[in-house]
């Protein structure tokens, strides 16, 4: 029988410590808790630390759990609980607005699709689920860097390529973008990724107000938009959206 590798164990024991009980603990708790030496203890959580998975606070030296380990704990719920509670709002949402209806979620340095509702007319159309959108120029893009530290990070991090005259590239000018966003609690994409395309997104929070995704629709701009703005009532219906998916997910606030 093959032998477990005992540094995983270690590793596994020491998450789930800092999951549980006091948000913070030091290297001496850590290490008594789980019998260790404190350089064996240490050892491990600087590996965790390098990986993401565990996060140190600067003033007390303590460490807590890292965001990569929330993100991809919510990965699970991205890919099986987020589309199935979505289902019938993304449905409604394409009904009552006319346009195509797309879910995102954080992936690999962009905005992997994982639902997608076709507009409700005769046209043409490709499902585009399993489809990638880049971070920094779509709307969902927008709300998951706005909204999600991972993403953010992952953003600044990323080649922010021009894709039409409207790209916005430079980090500064993005960081007021994403700024704007949180304060009106959604994001735009007028041209900015597709010419004639423009999109309104809205981020998507579980029970622990965690950020799991966004929802947002795209259409032609002479639709989407009147007079280089976009239509209120579409920006409303997708804010709607993403509240009731939210309330599905037990987030009471938002």
């Amino acid at each position: 029988m093959a032998r477990n590798i005992q540094s995983l164990e270690r590793a596994a024991a020491m998450l789930r410590l800092l999951a549980g009980g006091e948000r913070r603990l030091g290297l001496s708790d850590i290490a008594s808790a789980l019998g260790l030496a404190k350089g064996t203890a240490h050892g491990i959580l600087r590996t965790l630390q390098h990986e993401g998975f565990v996060e140190q606070d600067a003033p007390s030296g303590r460490y807590q759990l890292g965001a990569e380990l929330l993100r991809l704990g919510n990965s699970y719920l991205d890919v099986h609980e987020l589309r199935a509670r979505a289902l019938v709002w993304t449905d409604d949402l394409a009904r009552s607005s006319g346009e195509s209806v797309y879910l995102g979620v954080l992936h690999q340095q962009g905005v992997l699709i994982v639902h997608h509702v076709f507009r409700p007319d005769d046209s043409r159309q490709v499902l585009e689920v399993g489809a990638m959108q880049p971070l920094h120029s779509t709307a969902l893009g927008k709300v998951l860097s706005a909204y999600d530290p991972v993403a953010h990070s992952e953003v600044v991090e990323v080649d922010r390529k021009t894709f039409t005259g409207r790209t916005v590239s430079d980090i500064v000018e993005f960081e007021t973008l994403l700024d704007l966003t949180r304060a009106r609690g959604y994001a735009d994409d007028v041209e900015e990724t597709w010419e004639g395309v423009a999109s309104v997104a809205a981020p998507i929070h579980d029970r622990r107000r965690m950020p799991v995704g966004a929802v947002g629709i795209t259409g032609a701009v002479e639709r989407v938009c009147v007079d280089g703005d976009l239509r209120p009532e579409l920006v409303a219906a997708v804010r709607d959206c993403a509240r009731a998916v939210s309330r599905d997910l037990g987030a009471s606030r938002f």
